[in-house]
């Protein structure tokens, strides 16, 4: 995903999230203006409309954030980007809570399909076609751009929402670290056939957004084999993270904000053996979410060990 701090303006706050739009959202809004009018009379329903694209994506991403903070997570950021706009959720690690927020969002584009087609309905009725033809055109636009996002998010190729939909499913048959493996196959194939259309078409915008999907699905990739490598490493008797149930590796996989030194603080009760600094809460490995050490205790349950060298909870 883009970073949020590189080249992006702050452009307002609200419910508790900050919306940023990347500068190089101008260079493309000039890129497709530079045409003209089109089928309007002045460039500036142009404008509109595409004023009108980033208000739908836009609320898409609320989408996201609002149901992300319903299941418990958080999502205090929103940024508008040239291929669309991110929302940067970070929901519990849980399959249904990670389906729910990111099913919300092509939800919202469900949600706007009767209202805008039935506006045009409407304006249809009204005669606005030769009374009013930008307008009319303008609403008739906009409903299909509104059904376009919809129809192309949807589709199941990480990281589409319709592919990590397809990933948070998985989730529940297959486990965190194999159905972000399966997803991300999936998308690669996916991505590979864009590009392919890109160049028969000659469409470059579509070959600029696979290039992007590309690089973030690789990510996908190498993210889950790190997660297989990890559900691999054996697992400490007697502890279990509070927020995700897992239980923490055995081995020196955090490491001292202090003096830098990695250490196991399960065997050292969140004490660094360096330098003997305390730390208050630890983070799960799994879920990156910090507890402190007793809520791990108390969240150890039956089966959260080791067996054969491997973890035998999930």
């Amino acid at each position: 995903m883009p970073s949020v701090r590189q080249g992006s303006i702050h452009l307002f706050r609200l419910a508790g999230v900050d919306v940023s739009l990347h500068w190089w959202w101008f260079l493309v809004a000039f890129y497709q203006l530079r045409g003209g009018p089109g089928e309007y009379s002045s460039i500036v329903w142009k404008v509109l409309e595409y004023l009108a694209l980033f208000l739908i994506v836009l609320t898409h991403e609320f989408g996201h954030a609002m149901a992300c903070r319903q299941v418990g997570g958080t999502a205090n950021h929103i940024m508008l980007w040239p291929f669309g706009g991110v929302a940067y959720v970070n929901p519990p690690q849980r399959p249904g809570a990670t389906l729910w927020s990111i099913a919300a969002g092509p939800l919202v584009n469900v949600v706007l399909l009767p209202v805008l087609f039935g506006a045009h309905v409407a304006t249809t009725s009204l005669g606005w076609a030769d009374t009013m033809p930008d307008v009319y055109q303008f609403i008739w636009d906009v409903a299909w751009i509104n059904a376009g996002l919809l129809a192309f998010n949807i589709l199941p190729i990480y990281p589409l929402d319709g592919g990590q939909i397809l990933r948070s499913l998985l989730w529940f048959v297959m486990g965190k670290a194999h159905s972000l493996m399966v997803a991300t196959v999936v998308g690669i194939i996916g991505i590979i056939c864009f590009i392919g259309i890109a160049i028969r078409q000659e469409k470059v915008w579509l070959g600029l957004i696979s290039i992007y999907l590309l690089f973030i699905c690789w990510g996908g990739l190498q993210q889950a084999r790190k997660l297989l490598q990890q559900a691999k490493l054996p697992r400490r008797l007697g502890y279990a993270c509070p927020s995700c149930k897992t239980a923490p590796p055995i081995g020196a996989y955090w490491g001292c904000s202090n003096c830098k030194q990695p250490f196991d603080t399960f065997a050292t009760q969140g004490v660094c053996p360096h330098c003997s600094t305390r730390f208050a809460t630890t983070t799960c490995l799994d879920c990156h979410v910090q507890s402190p050490m007793a809520q791990w205790v108390a969240g150890a349950y039956p089966g959260a060990g080791t067996i054969n060298g491997g973890y035998t909870g999930r």
